[in-house]
């Protein structure tokens, strides 16, 4: 990922703007004096960038849990940040922070909010969860143009590719989201899907619970397929389809379809890898057959006011449990203007969430976005205020 190296770190008063680029206010972690967060704005996107401080030199680069999409945008803030304090350059690999030709327009590329705000109509919907080189969505967006395609991929250079990809072919009916698939389902409504597509998801065979398949994923898959909708998983792995198998036969009621090594009108470049070498590919679909119950969520994010600075120093570093799930303060931070601020992880224990939280003595608030609205998220999310203002 994009980063730089510099001589030390020289802090300047924010707010402050360097060309289009704006740095809201800085947070430096209560434990680790070495690491400090930059919040920055840029194109209506928000994300921190991460000051480390090494052995050698300081190392300046996007924070993981925020970063953006595209990479440029995480590119044009280091170099303007880098500019805006003077800092020395002794190494970096961010070599051009222009916006690619290709993606001039990004409105194919939504966040989780855009969904919150409306999900979009369509007389059929299909989805597609970690399309990596985007080869099968993109055939089946471009040979479909009736259907709205979303497809939904973590890794941010693939999402770039695919938006390049959208934008070279004049693809109107296809989304892109860089999102945890798993929550995102929390937000589709019930019944309008006709497909979704997992293929060659990764096995995660030392770590399962990260795996996409799980009776949770099934479940909200069902709910937002519509009548004879299919839920269709192709992997090359046989550890993961007989524990995805296991995972379908369990259901109290369910039709299945299972098959081996047959073809697929497009297949991906990891398919035709394993295929060259041999490897069984496995498919098991499931065909709802069920009308499920409309979605309905309230609740409410907002927070009480007031900044209880012990409080917050002994929650930091804990793990609360909540009926349904959690709150983990993994990190502590204050920031320059008189705040602090947790890194948190919290919601479900199956699909957590990894946000920060605000903590002003005027407003406290979620960043750079708020949770997904589910209902674990609200029991959440009251537990926590009240954690962090009594």
């Amino acid at each position: 990922m994009p980063h730089i190296h510099i001589k030390s770190f020289n802090p300047v008063a924010l707010p402050a703007k360097k060309d289009n680029v704006d740095f809201l206010f800085m947070a430096s972690n209560v434990a680790h004096k070495d690491e400090h967060l930059v919040a920055t704005s840029i194109d209506d996107k928000e994300f921190f960038l991460l000051i480390k401080d090494t052995a050698e030199n300081v190392l300046l680069k996007s924070e993981k849990i925020s970063r953006p999409s595209p990479t440029y945008l995480v590119k044009q803030a280091l170099n303007k940040y880098a500019a805006l304090t003077n800092s020395e350059i002794l190494a970096s690999n961010v070599n051009d922070s222009s916006k690619n030709v290709h993606l001039q327009k990004d409105d194919s590329l939504w966040t989780i909010h855009d969904f919150v705000k409306g999900f979009p109509e369509a007389d059929d919907v299909r989805i597609e969860v970690g399309f990596g080189s985007g080869r099968h969505l993109l055939h089946q967006a471009k040979e479909n143009p009736e259907i709205l395609f979303i497809g939904i991929e973590i890794h941010k250079p693939s999402v770039e590719q695919a938006l390049k990809q959208i934008n070279i072919l004049g693809l109107k009916n296809l989304i892109l989201l860089d999102y945890d698939a798993r929550l995102f389902l929390e937000l589709v409504p019930s019944n309008i899907v006709s497909r979704v597509y997992v293929h060659f998801p990764v096995p995660w065979d030392k770590k399962p619970h990260r795996r996409v398949i799980s009776p949770a994923f099934i479940n909200e898959s069902t709910r937002v397929l519509a009548p004879q909708g299919r839920l269709e998983l192709r992997t090359d792995s046989e550890n993961y389809f007989t524990y995805s198998w296991e995972t379908f036969i369990s259901l109290n009621k369910a039709k299945l379809e299972v098959n081996k090594n047959q073809e697929i009108a497009i297949s991906s470049k990891y398919e035709d890898r394993w295929k060259k070498m041999e490897k069984n590919i496995y498919d098991i679909t499931l065909i709802n057959e069920e009308v499920s119950p409309e979605l309905n969520l309230e609740g409410s994010f907002l927070f009480k006011n007031g900044l209880d600075e012990e409080r917050l120093n002994k929650l930091n570093t804990t793990t609360q449990k909540v009926e349904g799930g959690f709150i983990h303060f993994e990190r502590l931070y204050k920031t320059d203007d008189e705040r602090m601020m947790f890194r948190v992880s919290m919601g479900s224990f199956e699909r957590p969430e990894h946000l920060y939280v605000i903590i002003g003595k005027e407003k406290s608030y979620y960043f750079p976005t708020q949770p997904v609205p589910s209902q674990v998220n609200f029991a959440v999310h009251k537990h926590l205020d009240k954690l962090l203002h009594g």
